[in-house]
């Protein structure tokens, strides 16, 4: 049997099987407690909706760490993956919240974080709680959290940095927005699944903080393409320019760590250029809101949008370094370190 949910006009369909309320999950024979690497956790009843690079991931972890995880995502050759492992399918997003004490999302845009909430809420138990991984907006965030509160249920805002990568290696920093008493009953999670987490405030300050480690990023990756252009159309040697940044003072962290793939072009997409224009969006979003001029934060998102116009959305973030080649019309290479 095969369902699909359609919200708001957006597709959530959950293509399912069987549905783990059918198979009296609660009766598994499981351990007290489940001991990773660094963390002792009491096992739980998760739930995991969206399973991308990041969210497919930290599903498998969860599993690993012998969690009982239902899972839900529209692409089946992702759930038929996880299910393999050893995870449950839900049909909806309220199915996934009547399977699940924490239900986990990790989507792509604030919109389909708000729909998806607004099911799962209908088969949340009092006291369930979604821990948002999506980067969102922060109004957004407030706004599904108070509905969520009204029906007896918790939001926790955790968006994340370290991508696919650090989801792979529990080497994530979750930055946590919400109240005291839920966010302490998932951080154990967290600390498993990650190497950090930082709890900034109520909900919104998770998001701004993201949103503040973007902005950072963007910029020191964007400034450093310009500088290292600079240098090239001057026929200066970029390994030579790399290693006098390090030494100046004036380095940063695409300089010190990032700089060295620059070489490569067209890696598998985990972080696409559509989605850091988006999060850029975002940034300039919370400032109008916070009345924070923000005018670097503009050139930076007019930067992505440039690099979506050049036909470069779904790349990765590391072919940002195709927009300047194009429009600069030079080429940066960096030599073999000596």
């Amino acid at each position: 049997m095969v369902g699909a949910l359609v919200l708001a006009g957006v597709d959530l369909g959950l293509a399912h099987i069987h549905s783990v309320t059918h198979l009296g999950v609660s009766t598994l024979p499981v351990p007290a407690f489940v001991t990773t690497e660094a963390h002792q956790v009491d096992v739980m009843r998760i739930g995991f909706i969206g399973l991308g690079n990041i969210g497919g991931a930290l599903a498998a972890n969860l599993l690993a760490d012998g969690h009982v995880v239902t899972v839900g995502d529209l692409d089946e050759s992702r759930l038929a993956a996880l299910v393999d492992a050893g995870a449950y399918r839900g049909a909806t997003p309220a199915e996934v919240a009547r399977s699940s004490e924490v239900t986990f999302l990790s989507l792509p845009t604030p919109a389909i974080m708000e729909a998806v909430a607004d099911a799962w809420a209908a088969g949340a138990e009092p006291g369930s709680v979604l821990v948002d991984l999506t980067t969102n907006a922060p109004a957004t965030v407030r706004a599904v959290g108070a509905r969520l509160a009204a029906a007896g249920t918790h939001l926790v805002e955790a968006p994340l940095t370290g991508g696919a990568p650090g989801a792979r290696n529990r080497a994530l920093v979750f930055i946590v927005g919400g109240a005291a008493e839920p966010v302490g009953r998932v951080t154990p999670l967290l600390a498993s699944l990650g190497r950090a987490t930082f709890h900034l405030g109520p909900l919104g300050c998770g998001n701004v903080g993201k949103l503040v480690n973007s902005l950072m990023a963007f910029t020191a990756t964007w400034v450093s393409m310009e500088g290292l252009a600079l240098g090239a159309r001057h026929d200066i040697d970029l390994r030579m320019l790399v290693d006098m940044l390090r030494t100046a003072g004036a380095s940063n962290f695409y300089i010190e760590r990032m700089v060295e793939g620059i070489n490569q072009r067209g890696r598998p997409a985990e972080f696409t250029l559509e989605l850091a224009a988006k999060d850029a969006a975002l940034m300039l979003e919370v400032g109008r809101e916070a009345a924070v001029p923000m005018p670097v934060a503009e050139a930076v998102h007019q930067i992505l949008v440039l690099g979506k116009a050049l036909g470069l959305g779904e790349h990765d973030f590391s072919d940002l370094v195709e927009v300047m080649e194009r429009t600069a019309e030079i080429r940066l290479h960096l030599p073999p370190a000596a």
